[in-house]
This record gives C-alpha cells, sequence and structure tokens, in this order.
C-alpha cells in the first residue's frame, strides 16, 4: 500500500499501488436506483419462519458494513414483502439521532426479506465498498441531510444527492475485500475473548464454591477453608480530597484515583497527582504498592490492585491485607462476590457501603499457599486474555487509521 504525499484531490492518503488516477465525484443518484421495505413488525418474526428479514432496528445492533449471515426469519409470505439482491445497500429511514441513522449495510444474499423503514439502494458498484465509504467517510455528511427532532428521517430525497467519489469496480473490489478480511480477524479475536472470558468466569465460580480444589506440592489436600470478616483479614483504609482551590496540595509526586480509573486489574498512572502537603491537609493516606482499591460509592465493587504508591479519593475504601492473605486472591473474591457489598450498601443521592459494613462481610478463606496456587492460576487466565485484548485493540486502530485514509 502507497501513501499519496501530494495532496492530489480526489485520491486517497493510502492506496494500493496498482492503482492510479483521480476518483469520480458523482451524486449518489448516478450509481444507484433507490427504494424502500416494506413493514416487518417484531410480531412478524418467527424462529422457524420461511423467509430471513432484516429490521430497520438491527442496523444499529445486530450488523456492521456487511451482512452475510441474517438473524432473524418471518413467515410473512413473499408477494407481501421486498427482497434483497445481492449487493443491495441498506440504510436506515429512521433512527434515534442524526449520528446513528447514518448506517449502511450491504446485503449480500438474495431473497432477504427487508423491512419497512430501510432505504435500499441498488447499484452496478460493489456495495461492501459503499457501505464502508458511507459508514465512514461520509457519515458526517449523511448525517446533516437526516431531519427530526425526537425521531429523525432520511429520505431518498435527501440522499439521491449526496456527492461520492468513486474509484474504479476493480478497486472498490480491491478496498472491500481487505477491509472485509480485517472485519473477519477481529470478529474472530472478539470471538476469541468471549471463550476466554467464559473461561475464567466458569474457573471463578468453581474454585470459589470449592468445587474445584488444588493439591498442595506433595499431592495432599490443602486445609478446610476457613470463615472470616474482613475486617480481620485487611486494614480498611479510606481515601480524601484536598481543597481543589490549593495549589499547593495539587501536581505533586503522588499517584491520586478516582473512582472511573478501575478498569483493569493493575493500576499505574493516574490522571491527577497531589503533594505530600495535599495529603497532609486531607483524609487522604498515602497507599503501598499492592494495595487493594475497592470503589464504595455510586459504584460498588470495582476493584484494582496497585502498581505504585498512591492515594484515593473518598470514592473508596480499600484493602491492606495483612500477611497470612494474598491480595490477588482477594481480588479475584471481590469480583465474583460484588453483590454481597452492593447489597450492603444504601444512599439516596448515590449509593454507598461504609467502612463498617464492609468489614463485617464473610469471606470463606484457604490457607495461604492455596490462596497463591488460586491467584496464580486465574493470573495466567487473565494475561493470556490481557494479551488477546491487546491484539484485537491493535486490530481496531489498525482498522480505524485505514478508514481514515482508504477513503476520498
Amino acid at each position: 500500500m502507497k501513501e499519496n504525499r501530494k495532496n492530489t484531490p480526489n485520491v486517497p492518503n493510502l492506496r494500493f499501488p496498482e492503482f492510479s488516477g483521480e476518483w469520480i465525484e458523482k451524486r449518489f443518484e448516478d450509481i444507484a436506483k433507490f427504494s424502500k421495505g416494506k413493514g416487518i413488525s417484531k410480531l412478524d418474526i418467527s424462529e422457524n419462519g420461511a423467509t430471513e428479514c432484516i429490521r430497520y432496528g438491527q442496523l444499529y445492533t445486530d450488523y456492521s458494513e456487511v451482512i452475510s449471515e441474517v438473524i432473524s426469519k418471518t413467515d410473512i409470505e413473499n408477494k407481501d414483502l421486498v427482497l434483497s439482491e445481492e449487493n443491495d445497500v441498506i440504510i436506515p429511514a429512521s433512527g434515534e439521532t442524526q449520528i446513528d441513522i447514518a448506517t449502511a449495510s450491504c446485503v449480500m444474499k438474495s431473497g432477504v426479506a427487508l423491512g419497512g423503514d430501510l432505504n435500499i439502494m441498488k447499484s452496478n458498484e460493489n456495495g461492501v465498498f459503499l457501505s464502508y465509504y458511507l459508514n465512514n467517510a461520509k457519515k458526517l455528511d449523511i448525517a446533516k441531510l437526516a431531519q427530526g427532532i425526537s425521531v429523525v428521517h432520511l429520505y431518498a430525497s435527501q440522499l439521491k444527492y449526496l456527492k461520492l467519489n468513486i474509484p474504479s469496480l476493480d478497486e472498490q473490489k480491491r478496498v472491500s475485500k481487505f477491509l472485509t478480511i480485517l472485519d473477519e480477524r477481529i470478529s474472530t479475536q472478539s470471538k476469541i475473548i468471549e471463550h476466554q472470558e467464559s473461561l475464567m468466569k466458569g474457573f471463578i465460580q468453581q474454585i470459589f464454591s470449592q468445587q474445584l480444589r488444588f493439591k498442595d506440592k506433595n499431592g495432599k489436600d490443602f486445609p478446610d477453608w476457613k470463615s472470616n470478616r474482613l475486617g480481620e483479614i485487611a486494614e480498611i483504609v479510606g481515601g480524601g480530597t484536598p481543597e481543589t482551590t490549593k495549589p499547593e496540595y495539587w501536581n505533586g509526586e503522588y499517584n491520586w484515583f478516582t473512582p472511573t480509573e478501575i478498569k483493569q486489574k493493575y493500576i499505574e498512572g493516574s490522571n491527577r497527582k497531589i503533594t505530600a502537603l495535599g495529603i497532609q491537609k486531607s483524609s487522604a493516606r498515602i497507599l503501598p504498592e499492592k494495595t487493594l482499591l475497592f470503589t464504595s460509592r455510586a459504584t460498588i465493587g470495582d476493584v484494582g490492585i496497585t502498581k505504585v504508591e498512591c492515594a484515593t479519593n473518598q470514592g473508596f475504601q480499600s484493602f491492606l491485607p495483612n500477611g497470612k492473605y494474598d491480595t490477588e486472591f482477594l481480588y479475584y473474591w471481590i469480583k465474583i462476590n460484588k453483590k454481597k457489598f452492593i447489597r450492603k450498601s444504601s444512599g439516596s443521592t448515590f449509593i454507598e457501603i461504609s467502612k463498617g459494613e464492609i468489614q463485617k462481610v464473610r469471606i470463606q478463606m484457604p490457607s495461604y499457599q492455596e490462596q497463591i496456587r488460586i491467584a496464580n492460576f486465574l493470573s495466567s487466565i487473565d494475561d493470556r486474555l490481557e494479551t488477546e485484548k491487546q491484539v484485537l485493540k491493535q486490530y481496531k486502530q489498525q482498522k480505524k487509521h485505514l478508514l481514515q485514509n482508504l477513503f476520498v
């Protein structure tokens, strides 16, 4: 793939090397014929229906640029339906917002019933190319055409005059095939992650219900688990916020976390930092590395393990386990027992669980050696899962870059 550095009009920034020349500007009506689908209600959907069908709302939830497999069926007779032809491009005729309605998909099958409130475009151009193009380079232009407030509408009479830049059919096919392959990789990677997450959930449930037990290094059973209160196994530490009007309290050396930043297992950098003086002049406290941060206000029970010294705001009641208890084991136990904490929370403006209530929560604890075995086992799955998520992230970043540069 080559990069266009000359800012030539009607030439994309990235292009396959076998193609040259400018893309041709055309109006949508020059390359497509427009029609509408015919009403299919939710009541018309039948699991064992004879005809596959697509309703306009599914373009927002179930489908992307390419529709190869159709998930719904209907028993409405074909004479009362509008049926697709392979390569049809469909766009909703109504939606909730202007930007949402600018959603195009290419139907890759003939004979699919297309529901009401669907604009249908039949063209000799490549439908997959058009769908990617319309969904990205032309999304804002389409959104501007939509009209309405509580419900917005998009009509063929508006779409007809949309200006498009179109390459040769061979180049369209090359671009669409490349993007389709990338989307297939994204889909496969998403399924890998979904499978790993399902495995993880299953193992956690079996382990903490003690259906799955580990053996010690000599192959013998570990001792029975014992019931404790959380206050007996860890110090519970709240947070605080220095006065925001005092600049000497801020932009210091200590990471200062808020609940919205607890999105992954290991927590490193924060959005804001406070000074030692800021900690001294507030109820915040310096927490050592490997503290288990626990959100206790508004959002209850999100957890993360610190990799740095830090402090938190008052939206936390964090855990400092004593020497007999493993932080990572507690991390996984809280994730599966989040509802225990939610049930003990209260409040009107926002819900909150107090330090006292957290201390009273009971937990079944194995021996320290078994805690380590469990934590290491679950962490190994977590690490593989994180690797797969990074691969997916890279695919999505690649797709975003390509979509920004493959079209005019």
